[in-house]
């Protein structure tokens, strides 16, 4: 297995401990949640289900029950409700020999269909009976990551505080990604692997369909472009398993989608042509856990005054080449390649990799240790235009880095013009900060730059390299 080793380690913990053990995984739908579990206990399960998606409570019931059937209760009768069902599998546990009865329950959350009485019947079997037993591991696991947050971790009724272990299972890093290429045979240079990360982050499940002897281009035409493309129809898929209704949400990411620099609450609002009616913000909250936005707080703003941005990379690759009947041409990668639209895209996508590995960013820049937030910032410049910084690293040393990230297919090279654009931006990011804070021009390109009399004004350099690096 590529990576997770820190939640490995985690899930063998918990499974040899001598106590009754609840464990939460989520995490975006293709993440790799299912398959960290099957193979950390290499399917030693005494019981292992997964629920089905959008079918009423009776068919999830026919399904645990051939489930409960397939793990040895070969005699279990038709059930009609959950407390049943959990009765079952009861059984099913008392009866096994094993030394510590490992049941995973799969996507839970579709498990729990409209007035299906699905949590409390949970509820009952693990506070009335499994907590009891110190041989006891219960695993639950799905990607409607607002569900298993609001009915399991955050729950007010019987399941409050009853977790025992949780697991926020994120993307590949670029690093994890370039090891999983080499491990299925790419070949591909960091160039192509950061471009790559771009289109499809650091989703496992779609890297797994990038196909060996082809390019990163011809693999995307392949996979978004032609008729049959596997990625071509997952947009949909994605959101419509995440959420029951799926339509607000996809409105903001949409309108977030035309907006490279995002939005505050309010002006989403006004852009997305949505009422606020108290929904709005929770929204905004689900989609920031399942992980396609983030909120960046401005800097020296209250909380009020954050702006989201997507931070889904295959949800921005979608909205630009593929929605609205964009994506026909079935060469149409091919056929961007080396145009505006392309390095348009990039610039942005590249700026997003960025924001993803800003660890790496410290290290690079050896503050790993120092205390830091990270924000965005809009303002005024000098002659009245406006000044958009899309990542300060603000410090607890009195540092503020302003981050300018270039995406170029060779060396970059700062020319007069734009050293003068960053200039204008760091004077007006200066007038809103306190004297004692220094500002630092720190450039984060895709390819080394070149040494001119421009570059000698930046504080540090980091590379594309440099965020391979953990």
């Amino acid at each position: 297995m590529i990576g997770r080793e820190k939640e490995q380690r985690r899930l063998r913990e918990l499974a040899d401990s001598n106590e009754a053990e609840f464990v939460a995984v989520y995490g975006r739908r293709r993440v790799g949640k299912t398959y960290l579990v099957r193979e950390t206990f290499d399917g030693e399960f005494t019981f292992c289900h997964s629920g089905m998606a959008r079918v009423g409570m009776a068919k999830q019931l026919q399904a645990f029950r051939s489930s409960l059937r397939e793990w040895g209760d070969e005699h279990c009768p038709r059930l009609t409700n959950w407390i049943d069902a959990f009765d079952r599998l009861k059984l099913l546990v008392k009866g096994c020999g094993q030394r510590r009865k490992i049941v995973f329950i799969d996507e839970m959350p579709w498990m729990d269909t409209p007035k299906s009485g699905f949590v409390p019947a949970l509820e009952h079997f693990w506070n009335g009976w499994a907590s009891a037993r110190k041989d006891m591991m219960l695993i639950v696991c799905g990607s409607a990551t607002s569900w298993i947050i609001d009915k399991v971790l955050k729950n007010k009724g019987g399941l409050h505080d009853r977790v025992t272990g949780q697991i926020a299972l994120e993307p590949f890093t670029l690093r994890e990604c370039e090891l999983y290429a080499q491990s299925r045979g790419l070949d591909y240079t960091r160039r192509m692997v950061t471009e790559c990360y771009m289109a499809l982050g650091g989703i496992p499940y779609y890297w797994r369909m990038l196909r060996r002897g082809m390019s990163p281009a011809q693999n995307f035409d392949e996979l978004f472009f032609s008729p049959k493309g596997q990625l071509r129809f997952e947009f949909d898929e994605l959101y419509a398993s995440l959420f029951k209704r799926k339509e607000p949400y996809v409105k903001i990411v949409t309108t977030l989608g035309t907006r490279t620099y995002g939005l505050t609450r309010d002006e989403l609002l006004a852009a997305a042509g949505l009422s606020d009616g108290g929904r709005i913000g929770r929204y905004l909250e689900e989609l920031e856990t399942c992980g396609f936005i983030r909120r960046c707080r401005a800097l020296g703003k209250k909380t009020k005054n954050s702006v989201f941005q997507i931070i889904d990379n295959y949800t921005l690759f979608h909205l630009q080449f593929i929605a609205n009947g964009n994506g026909k041409n079935a060469r149409g990668w091919t056929d961007r390649l080396e145009t505006a639209d392309y390095y348009s895209w990039a610039g942005c996508a590249f700026e997003r990799v960025c924001l993803q590995h800003v660890l790496s960013i410290k290290h690079a820049l050896e503050i790993g240790g120092v205390k830091t937030s990270e924000h965005s910032w809009r303002g005024i410049a000098p002659d009245g235009s406006p000044a958009q910084i899309d990542m300060l690293i603000d410090r607890n040393d009195g540092i503020v880095d302003l981050c300018e990230m270039k995406y170029t297919k060779d060396a970059y090279a700062l020319s007069e013009e734009e050293w003068n654009r960053i200039s204008r931006r760091r004077t007006a990011l200066r007038s809103v900060l306190p004297p004692s804070k220094a500002i630092h021009v720190v450039m984060v390109t895709a390819q080394p730059m070149v040494r001119n009399a421009w570059s000698k004004e930046v504080m540090a350099f980091v590379t594309a390299d440099d965020l391979f690096k953990d």
